[in-house]
């Protein structure tokens, strides 16, 4: 990063960066917040040994933003943010730290409501609970919402659905045929919900452990080398383990007629990329339109009547229709899909802008009437 970080923010229209830092646990936390016009920035909490400072900021930056438009896009009342860890999950994670992050949490009251991601589970989510109220993902015995990976999937599982009726002209999932990158907490269920369907499932993952548990469960299931699922002639293409992976050297060897994933920022450049695929007829959805069942399921912890998980998974068909309005967005606007959902998620943010103009009582209650 080459530019200075209020020129990044200004650029970016970012509102705040956060650096938390406590000697004797060993945090070092950044926390990004993006835009609150909808409500609290809410985002996940992601520990990893990154390289450098820098890359730890970039990734937070990157990931904040995105959670604007996936919260904005998926009609949740909340901004957009995302909390890194800097540190070996495996190795440095204590109860000293992550309760060190919840009182860093704590002391940006309530601007910022941390969630699970890559490093972090919803167990960690107890531990910081401890110090601040501004948490989700809790487990479901502990009153909250439980880790985002199932919602998450089943989210992706309804949208790959809706995206199929749109672009086959056919929801029927039977017979397609499925690539899906990475067996994790994504890949690894969508592949049940799609053999249930009759799909013929393709995956890869660097986890041999995974696969092989996943080869015992469905028998039928295709085992490919990582490298090789860009070149599979399928119907459907499932990116679900890294970012970055839709690039010049990837595109061009794709087969699939469409592009439907759950990880986060798959186009290493958004909208050349996205151009790019859809000038070879491959419909790309947009990753965090179809990732959102995480953030809408754990978002109902914070619903007045308390957390109910049969309102949640029904809420989560939102997404079906979500890919279906950026799909028809992108058609009448001739704008990539990657624009349409953008424009879609900026509609509903600026709406919130707008209505503020209306006071409320209670954003004032510190004037003396």
């Amino acid at each position: 990063m080459t530019k200075s970080l209020f020129k990044v923010l200004e650029e970016e229209e970012f509102e705040q960066i956060v650096y938390g830092y406590e000697k004797h646990s060993g945090l070092k936390s950044i926390v990004a917040i993006h835009n609150t016009a909808l409500g609290p920035a809410f985002g996940g909490t992601r520990m990893m040994a990154y390289k450098t400072e820098k890359e730890a900021l970039e990734d937070a930056l990157l990931l904040a933003k995105a959670m604007t438009f996936k919260n904005a896009a998926a009609g949740i009342n909340f901004g957009g943010g995302k909390a890194v860890i800097i540190g070996d999950p495996k190795v440095n994670k204590t109860e000293d730290l992550l309760r060190s992050f919840g009182r860093f949490i704590e002391g940006l009251g309530g601007r910022f409501i941390a969630g699970v991601d890559i490093g972090t589970d919803e167990n960690d989510m107890v531990i910081v609970h401890q110090e601040t109220n501004y948490v989700t993902a809790l487990p479901e015995y502990y009153g909250g919402a439980g880790s985002t990976s199932k919602a998450t999937a089943y989210g992706l599982y309804q949208g790959i659905k809706a995206a199929t009726s749109k672009v086959f002209n056919d929801k029927d999932l039977k017979g397609k045929s499925v690539s899906i990158q990475g067996a994790g907490h994504i890949g690894y269920p969508l592949a049940k919900y799609l053999a249930d369907e009759g799909a013929k499932i393709f995956v890869s993952d660097v986890n041999e452990q995974a696969l092989n548990s996943l080869k015992e469960e469905i028998p039928e299931i295709v085992i490919v080398e990582p490298e090789k699922i860009y070149d599979l002639d399928v119907d459907i293409f499932s990116p679900c383990a890294l970012g970055g992976i839709l690039n010049d050297n990837t595109i061009p060897r794709l087969k699939c007629k469409m592009i439907a994933g759950s990880a986060n920022n798959q186009l290493k450049d958004p909208e050349r990329h996205c151009k790019m695929i859809e000038e070879r007829n491959i419909a790309y959805i947009v990753d965090y339109i179809l990732s959102a069942g995480g953030v809408i399921n754990n978002s109902q912890q914070y619903n007045p009547h308390g957390y109910n998980k049969d309102a949640a998974y029904a809420q989560l068909n939102k997404i079906g229709e979500n890919v279906k309005k950026v799909l028809n967005i992108a058609r009448k606007e001739k704008i990539t899909a990657v624009e349409a959902a953008k424009l879609l998620a900026e509609r509903r943010i600026q709406n919130a802008i707008e209505r503020k103009a209306w006071y409320l009582r209670e954003e004032c209650k510190h004037i003396k009437v």
